[in-house]
This record gives C-alpha cells, sequence and structure tokens, in this order.
C-alpha cells in the first residue's frame, strides 16, 4: 500500500513519516550541561536568569532555546508555581502523607525521582527508590527516554529485594502518576503520596542525592557510551550506600542506619 494512502487511512501527515530525527550536536549538549551545572546549583533560576547566567559566560543563546533544552533536559525551575510536574491527562493525583510525620525507621517511607544525567555524546534519564530514613539507595534504572518502564522496573526491583514500605512518596511526574506504577503500589499495599505542586522540598532528601551524585561523579566524568554510565553510577551508589559517612546519619553510612539500630530523630 501507498505510504500517501497509509497516511490518509491513518490520518497523519506524510511529513511526520518521512520525517527522520537529527542528533543533537556537540555545543547543544555541552549547552544542555552547563544548564543543568546552574539549575543543580540555583534551582531557583528560571529560563530568563539562565539565559543572561550563560551569555554573561559567553555563550551565544536566547530564551526559546533555553526553555527548549529545559524542557527536554526534564527540569524545571523550582518556586511556588501552576503545573510544576505534570501528571498524564485522567491520571489520579494522590494526598501528600508525610506532613508531620515522624519517620523512625527504615522502610517506613520510601521515595522515587527522576534526573537528567549528561554524557560526552547524548544523555539519559535516571530514576532512583530511596529510603527515607536511612538515605539508602535500593534500585535504580537508566533509560534514553522519558517512559514508565524503566521506573516500574527500579521499584519492581526494590519491593523484591527489601519487601514493602507502608509509604511511596513521588512528585507528580507523569511516570509516577500512570496507572502501570500506581497499580504496582497498589497490588504491593502501599499507600501513595505525592509532592505538592511546585513543592520540591516534600521529597528534599533525594535532591539532593541528585546534587552528590553529580558533583561527586557524573560531572568528573564523561561517560562514552550507556555501559560506561551503568558502570560508574553502580559503583557510586556501591560508594554512596557502604562507605560514604553521612552527615546527617551520624556519620554512619546509609547501609549501617538501614541495617543497625541507630536512633536519628533528626532523620524524621
Amino acid at each position: 500500500m501507498p505510504v500517501t494512502k497509509q497516511c490518509r487511512l491513518l490520518q497523519l501527515s506524510r511529513s511526520s513519516v518521512y520525517y527522520k530525527a537529527v542528533a543533537l550536536s556537540e555545543d547543544e549538549l555541552a549547552l544542555m550541561r552547563r544548564i543543568d551545572e546552574i539549575h543543580l546549583r540555583l534551582p531557583y533560576y528560571g529560563s530568563r536568569r539562565i539565559r543572561d547566567q550563560l551569555q554573561r559566560q559567553g555563550y551565544k543563546v536566547n530564551r526559546k532555546k533555553v526553555q527548549r533544552l529545559m524542557h527536554l533536559m526534564g527540569i524545571c525551575t523550582v518556586y511556588p508555581k501552576r503545573r510544576t510536574s505534570l501528571p498524564g491527562q485522567g491520571h489520579r493525583i494522590y494526598p501528600y502523607l508525610l506532613r508531620d510525620l515522624p519517620v523512625e525507621r527504615p522502610n517506613q517511607v520510601w521515595c522515587a525521582d527522576i534526573c537528567y544525567i549528561p554524557m560526552a555524546k547524548g544523555f539519559l534519564y535516571l530514576v532512583a527508590v530511596m529510603d527515607w530514613y536511612s538515605r539508602k539507595v535500593l534500585a535504580w534504572r537508566l533509560s534514553n527516554t522519558l517512559d514508565t518502564d524503566f521506573c516500574v522496573d527500579a521499584l519492581e526491583e526494590a519491593l523484591r529485594c527489601y519487601g514493602t514500605p507502608d509509604i511511596f512518596n513521588t512528585d507528580q511526574g507523569a511516570q509516577f502518576t500512570s496507572d502501570t506504577f500506581t497499580q504496582a503500589l497498589k497490588g504491593a499495599g502501599v499507600r501513595i503520596s505525592m509532592d505538592g505542586k511546585g513543592r520540591w522540598i516534600d521529597n528534599v532528601f533525594i535532591e539532593r542525592l541528585w546534587r552528590s551524585l553529580k558533583y561527586e561523579e557524573v560531572y568528573l566524568k564523561a561517560y562514552e557510551n550507556v555501559a560506561e554510565a551503568i558502570g560508574g553510577i553502580g559503583d557510586y551508589f556501591d560508594f554512596y550506600n557502604e562507605q560514604r559517612p553521612h552527615q546527617a546519619l551520624a556519620r554512619h553510612t546509609p547501609n549501617e542506619v538501614y541495617e543497625g539500630d541507630f536512633t536519628l530523630p533528626e532523620a524524621a
């Protein structure tokens, strides 16, 4: 059947069928990494102020380009505003359950989030599941698209290896509000909690994990491919869980707190 007829039957434009995606240039990838560094250090900077910062550093860039790349990277400015993390159309939003809740033991509350990982050529998205009390990274996955499957894979690994938490907290992103993700939690008998709009601080512990990961691992290395990224990030999370003392955990490691009997009221 001719392509013209196929497009007519499917109500598609021929241009979309013939289109071939163009890879990002090295200049754009370098610009995305710089935007990520600025956003991580100054998360309250919007596209205008990031543009100004970049222009001061010699980049020739306008606001529209900054906005496009920020959208591609899946990052947005941190401040109270409407429609920060967008759920999918028709997805249910769950209330935030952690307000004034004392978190006193491992597996009481887990959380998850997604971040952008720059590489030498291209970029990936990383999702991690963390135990709120001990800060232990329970599971993680890398993907080259912002789909739901890699988030569900990380969740299922954490449930399989570490049991079931009482509460699971995320933001309102479409990956976490999807039926596939929420049904996996409901099937395990987990109560679902979601941050309020613009409330990045509701999931602040995993936001701090991203800062540590990027400054102590990702920015120091330019991963050439996915295999290098998996190896490097996996080694860092092993180090983070097993060897890296955590100031908020009274200088213990996340593994020691997760597996031990330490009393950490400041972690609540």
